[in-house]
């Protein structure tokens, strides 16, 4: 990569994200100009996408969700030999299926909600029954591989849980878990010369919803943020123990973000992670950045600084 490289800035998308990764990609923007560090923006939905990001020395990743964050977009450049920013494919693949993810961020040591997977030849009412049987209720319904809380729903009665699994779930992949009453907290992991970084914990209250849904991310007035979080110093180790970790045990590179859920008893529950979190100024990774003292410019130079240039990756 040359000194100064000139940067493919890949934003937009197709994923239900899209609107995310545009307010991300602006952003990046902006602050691209302000560094003075040439670039251009490329849209993956562009026809000519593969042909014009080959013109770039290095593709900085501000997009997000399905055929972005999930490694189909990381095989692409690999294939096409453009470095970029953020984890690879393997990384970017498991991280992005909530279910495996948990199975191998549990096995590393970290502690994880259990959950029961949904197949679509399985009779509705035997798995709300199952699920209330194994979690009580409530319980929370996910999505296997979608970003932003799209899709989540909290139940907390069988015939309703009964209806949703007997109509809205027959496309895609889904996931049961327990929906326990706790604080929904976010930890970012930086690479700073060579070493894994955990910036200082964020709280999130919502306050429209019972949990932190998709609606309540993107409404200002639905959340406000704690940052740093307002825990024990003992919790606050525990999450970025925990944060550290699953982006270690998932080769995460770059950056990544995990969400977790503390309960009344500060027992600290790993929940899922993103490898391409949002980039805007005042979104979660930036905000937590800040408060390390780490200026969102210097954000942006350090994700740059991390790109994988040498020799082949999973």
């Amino acid at each position: 990569m040359s000194a100064t490289p000139r940067i493919a800035l890949v934003t937009g998308g197709r994923s239900g994200e899209r609107d995310r990764s545009l307010i991300s990609g602006e952003a990046v923007r902006e602050s691209l100009v302000r560094q003075g560090l040439p670039h251009f923006v490329l849209d993956p939905t562009d026809k000519d996408f593969a042909d014009r990001v080959r013109e770039a020395d290095v593709a900085f990743l501000a997009i997000a969700g399905q055929w972005a964050e999930d490694g189909k977009l990381q095989g692409l450049l690999d294939s096409l030999g453009v470095p970029y920013t953020g984890s690879g494919v393997l990384a970017s693949a498991v991280a992005m299926h909530k279910p495996t993810a948990k199975t191998l961020v549990l096995a590393g040591g970290v502690t994880v909600l259990p959950h029961l997977p949904l197949r679509v030849s399985q009779d509705a009412q035997e798995v709300a029954h199952a699920c209330a049987d194994e979690f009580g209720l409530p319980v929370i319904l996910k999505p296997a591989s979608e970003g932003g809380s799209i899709g989540m729903r909290v139940f907390r009665d069988l015939n309703s849980l009964t209806t949703t699994l007997t109509h809205d779930t027959r496309g895609g992949e889904w996931f049961i878990e327990p929906f326990k009453e706790g604080t929904a907290v976010t930890c970012g992991v930086l690479e700073k010369d060579g070493a894994l970084v955990a910036l200082p914990p964020l709280e999130t209250v919502p306050t429209t919803a019972e949990f932190y849904d998709y609606k309540a991310k993107r409404n200002p007035a639905g959340h406000r943020y704690r940052c740093p979080a307002q825990f024990p110093d003992a919790v606050l180790a525990a999450i970025s123990r925990a944060a550290i970790r699953a982006h270690q045990v998932l080769h995460c590179s770059g950056y990544s973000r995990s969400d977790l859920l503390v309960t009344a008893a500060d027992e600290v529950h790993w929940l899922e992670i993103n490898t391409l979190p949002g980039l805007s100024p005042n979104g979660n990774l930036a905000t937590m950045a800040s408060a390390a003292g780490i200026g969102y410019d210097q954000l942006i130079a350090t994700i740059l600084a991390t790109v994988h240039t040498d020799g082949y990756r999973p």
